[in-house]
């Protein structure tokens, strides 16, 4: 099998995610993944895809990690994991799309606009 390469994004987070077969090393930045995310929920995050289709311990996962916080970052990995597993077997995808991995969360911050304290809060109004 080749290497798949896939990305995912969510905020201004960019994971590039390259899947081989292997041991179930995931890889973030040549650092291992429970270095990169130090808490249990965000370990379990990256994890959710995989768990799912029972492959832990099937591919190794070499991942390049941009921008963002450390929330997008997890979420932005789990989608280009996710993205990698239906590539390299296009049944899995019902599966992972019933659970939410393979949807894209649109949401941005909002721009802060002139003449106002914040993207949508204004100044406090005084009428004298």
């Amino acid at each position: 099998m080749e290497v798949v390469k896939t990305i995912g994004r969510r905020k201004s987070a960019i994971a590039r995610a390259y899947l081989s077969e292997g041991t179930g090393k995931i890889t973030i930045n040549k650092r291992d993944y429970k270095d990169f995310f130090t808490t249990q929920n965000m370990q379990y995050l990256v994890e959710q895809p995989l768990r799912e289709l029972d492959k832990m311990s099937t591919y190794d996962i070499k991942v390049t990690m941009s921008g963002g916080g450390v929330f997008g970052q997890a979420e932005a990995l789990r989608l280009a994991i996710a993205r990698a597993l239906v590539e390299i077997n296009p049944e899995d995808k019902k599966q992972l799309k019933d659970q939410g991995f393979l949807v894209r969360d649109p949401r941005e911050v909002e721009r802060k606009k002139p003449g106002q304290k914040k993207a949508r809060k204004k100044f406090q109004f005084s009428k004298r």
